[in-house]
């Protein structure tokens, strides 16, 4: 297998025309690849500036979870924290979690955040959503967002060998007309998420939650969302 190293966006899309895969942290696919076969050509984002940007409002593809800290908003933080062992985040990049991982524990802070994603593809570089970056897996260059009022997060233990342990994230928007509550569920291997105004009443918000986003999720797994929301939205009181 050759693994290019491109420094530029430009040279990136060069390798992806001549058919590289994309490698990120590799602590996914290895084990795939020693299986069933390397590729002949990969490629590495490592290199290229746009995929290594880590600032409050934007993060790169490349950017190495233990990289992750307090220059991003708390949701994101310590959703990369809570991914796998100190090696694993060490390795593990955003992108190949977003991408090329099916737990994709990012993605519940990723969604709160109302985050966009710049890809790479073999036409150029594009903005799209988080739906059509999950759906389509491009190669992604990075994330962007606005700064949230107010985020939170939390992640239950899990059974080793047992299902993906539950995640909930939040986070308060300033809104036109008003500020806004986006939430996030991973349950097992799905990602619930939905939104609500901030109203003055917490269980108005919470049964605009429950009706439009969540009516299927289990009842111990709304009582994580329900405590989490009170809590954030006190906080705004």
């Amino acid at each position: 297998m050759l693994l290019r190293l491109p420094t530029s966006v430009s040279e990136a899309q060069e390798c992806l025309a001549e058919g590289a895969v994309p490698v990120g942290g590799a602590t996914l696919v290895w084990a795939t690849w020693q299986r069933d076969g390397f590729p002949e050509l990969a490629m590495s984002l490592r290199d290229v500036p746009e995929a290594n940007v880590l600032e409050r409002e934007t993060v790169g593809s490349a950017v190495v979870l233990h990289r992750i800290d307090d220059r991003v908003p708390d949701v994101l933080r310590l959703a990369a924290a809570a991914v796998g062992t100190g090696a694993v985040r060490r390795a593990a990049t955003v992108g190949g979690n977003l991408v090329g991982s099916a737990l994709r524990c990012l993605l519940p802070a990723a969604i709160v955040l109302d985050a966009r994603a710049t890809v790479l593809e073999s036409d150029g570089v594009h903005e799209t959503d988080l739906a059509e970056l999950v759906a389509k897996r491009p190669v992604l260059l990075s994330l962007r967002w606005r700064e949230p009022i107010a985020c939170a997060y939390r992640k239950l233990a899990g059974e080793a060998g047992g299902p993906p342990p539950l995640v909930v994230a939040s986070a308060v928007h300033a809104d036109d007309g008003g500020n806004r509550l986006r939430v996030a569920v991973r349950d097992g291997y799905d990602v619930l998420s939905g939104s609500a105004p901030c109203v003055a009443d917490t269980e108005e918000a919470l049964h605009a939650l429950r009706v439009t986003a969540f009516d299927d999720l289990p009842t111990a797994a709304w009582d994580v969302v329900r405590s989490q929301v009170t809590g954030l939205l006190g906080l705004q009181r």
